[in-house]
């Protein structure tokens, strides 16, 4: 009675997990136009609605559905199931039912929690939480209450139902071999395809394999263990647990924090000694052209020498020059500069012209 759906019409992006626990991903469809297709109001309940007595009720065909009927005459499809845990697998085949003719009138039949508790077991939502999320579904019109487990021909006459969608694997229950078995016999059936890697058990099975991880999880958003149904050493423990968690993730973030730190300094490090060896470069650089062999200092010394040189010793005029005859050089005297002639033993002060004192 678990109604299932299938990945085949839409695919969608889904994760899946394999024998060794490891998630596969399926397709993801291509972007659509957007548009609002979604309604306002829930499906409404089959018992709130009238009754439409004034035609009889006659089953369209399988030929006739499929071409397509009259508006006022839609193809009236059946799904049941108990939809516990309302998941995508339940959506995908209530739009599965939807989509199976051109105007099709959906009814979803939720079986109540006596009927799922004694043929199949325990479940985690009530039947009106069931009731209330089917409603809610984009791809419901109506939806059935109490609806029972094995259909049977008044039930089948009374909601004027033309066909009963549901996945074609047998499903054995209440003493027989396949529920749907007459209803395939009258031609009544219409086979949808189920969802793999998506069902309730599933997602009870998560909730189970973590069950500390998720006890946790209450507890911390404030549940107390009397509504968890866990005794007071094991919420001691549970709450041990998470302050070392807690513990843990603060230790955690200031190692990388402490690596992210510690990376940042060897960063910079590296860009300052870079920055030094390229000012040690330029400093030795500027200091060797300043105070080197070749230096400008050298040059600046020997230029300013020469330019005291020439001040000191005004250029001649060419001797080739016969315009000019060459003037005799100044003399230069220097007061305490003076020769002794050996004759007499006077000294004498003689004029030093600028040769004379080259060659000195």
């Amino acid at each position: 009675m678990e109604a299932h759906g299938s990945g085949r019409l839409l695919p969608r992006k889904r994760r899946k997990e394999d024998s060794n626990g490891e998630a596969e991903e399926g397709e993801r469809p291509g972007k659509v136009s957007r548009c609002s297709v979604g309604l306002a109001d829930p499906a409404p309940f089959s018992d709130e609605l009238e009754s439409d007595e004034s035609t009889p009720y006659l089953r369209v065909s399988m030929e006739e559905a499929q071409k397509g009927t009259p508006p006022e005459r839609p193809v009236r499809v059946y799904a049941d199931g108990i939809f516990d845990v309302f998941h995508s697998g339940h959506a995908r085949a209530l739009m599965q039912a939807k989509g199976l003719f051109p105007n099709t009138y959906l009814i979803v039949g939720v079986c109540s929690d006596d009927l799922t508790h004694k043929f199949k077991g325990f479940t985690v939502m009530t039947e009106d939480e069931r009731y209330d999320a089917v409603s809610h579904c984009r791809y419901v019109d109506e939806v059935v209450r109490n609806a029972p487990w094995t259909l049977t021909p008044e039930f089948l006459a009374e909601h004027r139902i033309d066909f009963v969608a549901h996945d074609d694997i047998p499903y054995s229950s209440a003493g027989s071999d396949d529920v749907y078995k007459h209803i395939k016999e009258a031609g009544m059936f219409a086979p949808t395809q189920r969802t793999e890697g998506i069902s309730t058990s599933d997602i009870i099975t998560r909730i189970v394999r973590n069950y500390d991880v998720y006890v946790r999880r209450n507890l911390q958003r404030g549940y107390t263990a009397k509504e968890l149904n866990v005794s007071f050493i094991n919420e001691k423990k549970y709450h041990l647990q998470e302050r070392v968690d807690k513990v843990k993730r603060k230790v955690r973030d200031v190692e990388e924090k402490s690596k992210e730190f510690v990376q940042k300094v060897e960063e910079k490090s590296i860009d300052l000694i870079q920055k030094w060896e390229e000012k040690s470069r330029e400093f030795i650089g500027n200091f060797l052209q300043m105070f080197g062999p070749e230096g400008a200092l050298k040059h600046m010394l020997k230029e300013g020498r020469g330019r005291m040189l020439q001040a000191i010793s005004p250029r001649q005029s060419p001797s080739s020059s016969p315009a000019r005859e060459r003037s005799p050089s100044p003399t230069f005297r220097l007061p305490f500069f003076s020769r002794t002639s050996p004759l007499h033993g006077v000294a004498t002060t003689d004029p030093i012209s600028e040769d004379e004192e080259d060659e000195e």
